[in-house]
């Protein structure tokens, strides 16, 4: 039986480089994070060969002492935590002393710094090898450069899992890239191979914030990027997030920082997704980059070797607090912060997208009147609008419910009410409502609107979807939910660990209408469910909801399935294609996607009307050309 026995500095080191050193992107990480600790305004990476032949940081921050140089490549040094009280309220980005030496046992390691002290820099050089620090005198100002040359020269099977020089030098982009966003106050300049791939200067204004994230997650994702910021419970969220329109393929654009650290989280993740849940079409993902600033002493980051992971002290808080904070975003969002990112391409303006909905600025252009019954709604009134034409707010219901039991008019009649509809400016320029006004319908599917952007399409049957789930919602959020009694319990076998959930979240089972009893160490007897699933599938939707319990403390599974059913009532219930509608019924359609949460989207996450810009028109046939 062999004893046991002590490892050796270097092998220890080594299998420390192991969790902290996966491939060059880690060591850039761990470096550049090490600058921003020391207060750096400027950091340049310079990369060769993907990062295994070179890595140079270098950063004008305070610098290490020449004393201290040695030290610095040793195991468990470091200033940035002195006591147990610093480490359960860490502020800084690196904190365990470690990266340095595990870096150092791969590859060969230099590092040259500078106080404002000091009349001179010192450099401390060490080798994988026998790891002997040697220091010499060199010229250098104030700040830090750390060259690492060679990555995995002594460890050549950690080599052979690397990738081509492309896919390393796109984990360094995008690692440089995640720490830019982190930091708007700091500039970076990324080379690789002695090409400038990045250079980013300070951003101080948000207008240079903006600018940054342009240049970075690309300039679409700004021109439909809701701005946040939000304050509760000492928790504040800020930043941007896309609109349900600009979603993405894959998750390759999510960004989430807490105090300043980049982080992959369940909660976080759960938090986002559920409040995109009912505006995305089917597997897409949503766009963000995002800020949570929170007390240092209510997370614990020192929980994963890569510190991409994080725990909260009160995660449903935190949660709750994401969940709602994007939920009313994404909820206030109306056709006109749609608009302003295609009127800023098609006007050469920067666009300015904020969490509020109303008539935007601007105007002009020739549009169709809207009857007098609506200035009470702030829209212009025409005064040549036709008596048969007026359509009172207080008709909406009726009209709905015509459409839903086979009404509308015939098609001679809307040609006949089309032609008696005069087509006059506004009054004013600021009276323009953002989807403009109806000036037909095409083949019964399409209601085609001109605004002072260009030509609007709305997709009635998917507006009207939209319309009517968000009032079916509203009207079940007035009441509580019903609970109806099964006649025969339903049995069903689970494991101990979710037997026991049904009994410490009783209360919350009751208000999500069921009434569940454990009568066995793994046994459960569903005795009430809501009253308006009685037709789902009860016992998939209770292993859903304890599954929700165990991963995040909490579940929505019943309001999800509810507003599933929801949806597909509201589905049913909308007009139908080839239904022939008046002007004033058109545009009554159009007021009423412009109050409504969410309608840019209909239930299933598909559009419900797109823009086409005076400038993607005038393409088509070559104007100004």
């Amino acid at each position: 039986m062999p004893h046991i026995q002590l490892l050796s500095p270097r092998l220890a080191n080594q299998i420390a480089a192991g969790e902290v050193v996966e491939r060059p992107a880690s060591v850039v990480k761990e470096l550049v994070e090490n600058a921003l600790d020391a207060g750096a305004g400027r950091v340049d990476v310079e990369i060769e060969q993907g990062g295994t032949k070179l890595i140079r940081v270098r950063d004008d921050g305070f610098g290490i002492a020449e004393t201290d140089l040695p030290l610095a490549l040793s195991r468990h040094a470091t200033s940035k935590i002195l006591t147990l009280d610093d480490l359960e309220a860490v502020a800084s980005l690196g904190f365990r002393g470690e990266a340095l030496a595990s870096i150092s046992s791969v590859s060969r390691l230099t590092l040259t710094s500078r106080t404002e002290q000091q009349e001179a820099a010192a450099r401390v050089e060490v080798e994988g090898r026998d790891m002997d620090a040697r220091i010499s005198p060199a010229a250098h100002p104030v700040g830090t450069t750390v060259e690492v040359r060679d990555l995995f020269f002594n460890t050549p099977a950690r080599r052979k899992f690397l990738r081509t020089e492309k896919t390393e030098f796109n984990h360094v982009e995008e690692c440089v890239r995640r720490q830019a966003l982190s930091r708007f106050d700091t500039g970076f300049t990324l080379r690789h191979n002695q090409r400038v791939v990045q250079s980013l200067r300070p951003a101080e204004s948000d207008l240079d914030k903006e600018r940054r994230i342009g240049s970075l997650c690309g300039q679409q994702f700004i021109d439909n990027a809701v701005v946040i910021d939000a304050e509760a419970t000492g928790l504040r969220l800020w930043g941007w997030v896309a609109l349900p329109t600009f979603s993405r393929s894959q998750a390759d654009l999510q960004y989430f920082f807490v105090n300043g650290r980049v982080i992959r989280d369940k909660l976080v993740a759960h938090a986002v997704r559920q409040a995109y849940r009912d505006v995305l079409y089917n597997n897409r993902h949503p766009a963000f980059v995002l800020y949570l600033e929170v007390d240092p002493a209510t997370v614990d980051v020192n929980v994963h070797p890569t510190k991409h992971e994080v725990r909260f002290r009160d995660g449903r808080l935190v949660h709750d607090f994401i969940f709602r904070t994007l939920h009313r975003a994404l909820a206030d969002v109306r056709p006109d912060d749609h608009l302003r990112g295609a009127a800023a391409q098609s006007f050469g303006r920067e666009p300015v997208v904020e969490v509020s909905g109303g008539v935007p600025e601007g105007g002009g252009g020739v549009q169709t009147p809207w009857p007098e019954t609506a200035a009470s709604n702030g829209y212009p009134v025409s005064q040549g609008a036709q008596p048969q034409q007026e359509w009172r707010a207080s008709d909406q219901m009726a009209f709905y419910q015509s459409l839903n039991e086979g009404g509308g008019v015939s098609s001679g009649q809307a040609s006949a009410s089309v032609s008696q509809v005069s087509v006059t400016p506004p009054m004013e320029e600021g009276d323009e409502p953002p989807l403009g006004y109806a000036v037909a319908q095409l083949h019964g599917i399409y209601i085609l609107a001109q605004n002072r952007a260009g030509m609007i399409v709305v997709d009635m049957h998917a507006a009207h979807e939209r319309i009517t789930y968000e009032r079916m919602k509203r009207a079940l959020a007035e009441q509580d939910i019903k609970s109806q009694p099964l006649l025969v319990p339903l049995s069903m076998a689970v494991s101990q660990k979710e037997a026991a959930l049904t009994e410490t979240h009783g209360d919350e089972l009751q208000q999500l209408g069921l009434q569940i009893e454990r009568i066995g160490p793994e046994t459960l007897a569903i005795r009430q469910i809501p009253a308006l699933l009685r037709g789902a599938d009860t016992e998939q939707l209770v292993r859903d909801i304890l599954a929700d319990l165990i991963e995040h403390g909490q579940s929505d599974r019943v309001e999800a399935v509810t507003h599933e059913l929801l949806g597909t009532m509201a589905c049913h219930g909308s007009v139908r294609a080839n239904r022939q509608l008046t002007i004033p019924e058109m545009n009554s359609l159009l007021r009423d996607m412009e109050a409504t949460e969410r309608s840019g989207q209909c239930n299933h996450g598909r559009p419900t009307w797109t823009l086409m810009t005076m400038s993607e028109l005038d393409k088509l046939f070559l104007r100004g050309r």
